[in-house]
């Protein structure tokens, strides 16, 4: 009788070694979400030949097309070699559709308002891209709403939140967004995880004051003009109504622990 066949699985090392980069790089790339591998019993990463195809796309795009980290997992996320996950992407993409039928309104009033193409806002809607936080500002004023609905917040939460029952919505390109916790509070605390050359986009504005501590990284942050280069350890305060944009300059990701009050971001 014929044993069933097993799939391999390779370490860290040995996939990296066959995609040409170093474990280092595919660990920033799993935390911009390109790669997604399983874990042993031991929490160890394990990757398919699978992987290590989409390792080496991914190699491909980069050297020979020049595209930074947050560029190549949009390239990827269009050919359909990454599938957004339920709680990020999926659900934005499900959420706007229903807000605009609720609405009754087209993709190109829509569109129009937010200053985007059709095409781009239809890709949103179907999940096959992710728009920036300035992006989701405009669409979420135009719903008259705010971008923690886009979450979906629905489901109650104890006092504890564990990682891996955090709410997570990817802004555009290499921003990560979890959030923290969520209900009726009057705070409204998020993990931002930002990529080398990923931000915010446009500048935008809206009601409320933020605080902010960077963890990890660094962040440039403008304010009505102005800007301000954040390390490890700095914080910083303002009021919402200011117009500000964010990018990461580093070449690390960068983690911030970003609290708007009240929750209306």
């Amino acid at each position: 009788m014929r044993q069933a066949e097993t799939k391999p699985y390779l370490k860290i090392g040995e996939a990296a070694a066959l995609a040409g980069v170093s474990s280092s790089v595919i660990r920033s790339w799993e935390n911009l979400g390109l790669i997604r591998p399983r874990r042993s019993s031991s929490r160890y990463r394990l990757y398919s030949s699978d992987d290590v195809k989409l390792l080496k796309r991914a190699v491909f795009l980069r050297k020979v097309r020049g595209l930074n980290a947050p560029a190549i997992v949009q390239m990827l996320r269009q050919e359909g070699h990454i599938r957004p996950r339920a709680n990020g992407a999926m659900a934005l993409g499900t959420r706007l559709r229903q807000l605009r039928l609720k609405k009754g309104v087209s993709l190109a009033q829509v569109a129009g308002a937010a200053g985007i193409s059709v095409g781009f806002l239809s890709a949103l809607e179907r999940s096959q891209m992710s728009a920036s936080v300035g992006t989701l500002r405009k669409l979420a004023k135009f719903y008259k709403t705010n971008i923690l609905e886009f979450f979906d917040p629905a489901e109650t939460h104890g006092h504890l939140v564990q990682p891996e029952q955090r709410k997570i919505l990817e802004a555009g390109p290499g921003v990560r967004m979890e959030l923290l916790a969520w209900g009726k509070t009057v705070m409204e605390p998020h993990l931002f995880r930002i990529a080398p050359d990923a931000g915010s986009g446009e500048s935008y504005t809206h009601d409320g004051e933020e605080f902010l501590h960077v963890l990890r990284g660094e962040l440039q942050i403008s304010l009505e003009g102005k800007e301000y280069r954040l390390k490890p350890g700095d914080s910083f305060y303002f009021e919402s109504d200011m117009a500000h944009s964010w990018k990461n300059r580093g070449r690390t990701e960068t983690w911030v622990l970003w609290i708007n009050t009240p929750p209306t971001f």
